[in-house]
């Protein structure tokens, strides 16, 4: 198992530690003569699994600022006391690192009892690493799946945009961070015209590779920092970071002159003409943190944009 361990502890307690796992060979070991010099390593390095030598001050510490951090908190965590206790001490010492954070506490005695018993003491570290080392990789797979969970539940299928979902939950996120900077954001709603009408001459499967065409062009002509979400079923919206009104309906109109201008050829025998209707709103002081007002006026502007005869940008109460 390829895994990165970070021993803490003084330079007797790492000999030790070290002798008892040597033959760990896959394990990537660095070493730390106290938690002050560990928390650096630990934040840059972020080690899979820590031996904590239990006499070390602030040693718990180190445990409890480890767990209190999410980013952190995943790393198994062994306090290793150098001495066998007995009785209550023991348990009294094993609580007290298991409350502070530590993922395990394991005592073994001295060097010289370790010499006579260093088959016995060698397979028992051995196996608490490895103990630590699986709930990492459990917890690392879960993360894993979780982020492809996550990306598939924010990912429209058809058009490998992000889906609503995304958009409702990227939205708020933007408007907070344009006003936290004092920067402008606009919002783009397009519409397809007459889409029903596609499927209904040439049938579902070229609406639905139009819509893949559309949203390949829409990906390609976007700046980097521009984000497209397909909002539900011909209808998308575009979020434009750092980009004011006069600016917002600029590129609007270059994208429906884009979409208007190069048919889009569904196969060898057939290419459509495709248009589409944009709204745009550029956010404002009395819009709600949500974005709900902003999306609803980009909405009506959409909504206006096809009641004047489609295939043009509105971006303010009068034509665009």
């Amino acid at each position: 198992m390829d895994a990165s361990v970070l021993l803490i502890g003084s330079d007797r307690f790492q000999a030790s530690v070290l002798d008892l796992i040597r033959d760990l060979a896959t394990l990537a070991i660095e070493v730390a003569a106290d938690p002050f010099e560990a928390t650096p390593l630990i934040q840059a390095q972020q080690p899979d699994l820590l031996l904590v030598q239990a006499s070390q001050p602030d040693s718990l510490n180190l445990c409890r600022q480890l767990k209190s951090q999410n980013r952190l908190s995943w790393i198994y965590c062994i306090v290793i006391d150098e001495q066998l206790q007995d009785g209550l001490r023991k348990i009294e010492i094993e609580t007290a690192a298991l409350n502070a954070g530590a993922d395990a506490y394991l005592a073994f005695p001295t060097e010289a009892a370790i010499t006579t018993q260093q088959v016995f003491w060698n397979r028992l570290l051995q196996a608490y690493v490895f103990a630590g080392l699986r709930r990492v990789q459990n917890h690392r797979e879960l993360m894993r799946t979780n982020d492809v969970l996550s990306a598939i539940a924010l990912s429209d299928p058809l058009t490998e945009l992000n889906n609503r979902r995304a958009f409702e939950w990227e939205l708020p996120r933007q408007i907070k961070n344009a006003r936290h900077r004092r920067a402008p954001i606009s919002l783009l709603m397009l519409d397809v015209d007459y889409f029903k009408r596609i499927n209904d001459t040439y049938g579902h499967l070229v609406g639905d590779t139009a819509l893949q065409l559309l949203s390949a062009r829409l990906r390609h002509n976007l700046r980097f920092y521009d984000t497209p979400f397909r909002y539900g079923g011909e209808e998308f919206v575009i979020l434009l970071s750092d980009t004011g009104c006069q600016e917002a309906e600029q590129i609007a109109h270059r994208i429906c002159q884009l979409i208007r201008e190069q048919p889009f050829a569904i196969d060898e025998n057939l290419e459509l003409k495709i248009t589409i209707s944009a709204g745009v709103a550029t956010l404002q002081a009395r819009d709600d943190a949500k974005g709900n007002s902003l999306l609803q006026r980009a909405d009506q502007r959409l909504l206006k944009a096809k009641a004047l005869g489609r295939n043009r940008v509105v971006g303010s109460d009068a034509e665009a």
